[in-house]
């Protein structure tokens, strides 16, 4: 029974050892940028001026109701820009690869 109870942190350490690692998109946001991103009240002039034109501009969301702003978002290579009323609203790093585990793709 000794012996056991000597190997059983071994093997878990092998199993640990072992384990596939996945790249989680939330660590890779925890990282500086490499590149600037869009802040929270620039307008959409701005932003198209300082990135260019955005690769994708989805179709709008909302504004069913006055209390439900229409909600534009404008895709780059490296990130979705989310606007309310020509204004930014937020900033979500995209995924770097199909293998990253992240947030789903915006609705088309």
């Amino acid at each position: 029974m000794k012996r056991y109870l000597t190997t059983l942190p071994l093997l878990a350490l092998l199993a640990i050892s072992s384990a596939h690692a996945d790249t989680l998109l939330i660590d890779r946001s925890r990282e500086k940028p490499a590149i600037a991103l869009p802040v929270r009240g620039q307008s959409m002039q701005q932003v198209q001026a300082r990135f260019g034109d955005p690769g994708e501009r989805l179709e709008p969301r909302g504004g069913q109701k006055r209390q439900w702003p229409t909600i534009n978002r404008w895709v780059y290579s490296q990130f979705t820009v989310y606007f309310e009323k020509q204004k930014v609203i937020d900033v979500v790093a995209n995924r770097a690869d199909a293998n990253e585990i992240g947030p789903k793709p915006p609705i088309r």
